[in-house]
């Protein structure tokens, strides 16, 4: 900034100034100090108006990067979110393969019984025709002879 360095300008005009002994006080050129300070007033609203600009320019840098963290905050629970959704209908996908597979026990179970029921129900009636028929081959031997 221009202003620090016009201080340091009058700081060397006054240590460089010619002191007055026992008072500690020193003579300056008037229209020379007079002149600093005049330019001091003519840049000091330049300066501000920078410093102003700085500032606002900090504050609107921290407001970007805020909503910038919001954002990754929330594209981060979203993924949370989905993830917890995936895992939810992963579990409901297992739980219902394991119920359609117990089905599929359960069924072919009672098809196995149900056929061997249906296959000695079927042997019996066989078993009955062929007494049937032996008792009358029997008969039918015991007459020849």
């Amino acid at each position: 900034m221009e202003i620090l360095s016009i201080l340091e300008t009058l700081e060397d005009i006054i240590e460089k100034s010619v002191s007055v002994p026992l008072t500690g006080r020193c003579l300056v050129d008037r229209e020379e100090i007079l002149e600093i300070i005049k330019e001091i007033r003519l840049k000091l609203p330049d300066d501000m108006k920078q410093a102003k600009w700085v500032k606002e320019e900090r504050q609107r840098i921290l407001m970007e990067a805020q909503k910038e963290a919001n954002n990754v905050v929330k594209e981060a629970e979203g993924k949370i979110a989905s993830l917890v959704d995936e895992h939810e209908i992963t579990k409901q996908a297992y739980e219902q393969a394991n119920e359609i597979i117990s089905n599929a026990q359960k069924n072919a179970k009672e098809i196995r019984l149900g056929t061997r029921e249906y296959a000695d129900s079927v042997l019996d009636k066989v078993e009955e025709i062929l007494k049937d028929t032996l008792e009358v081959i029997q008969s039918d031997r015991k007459e020849l002879k």
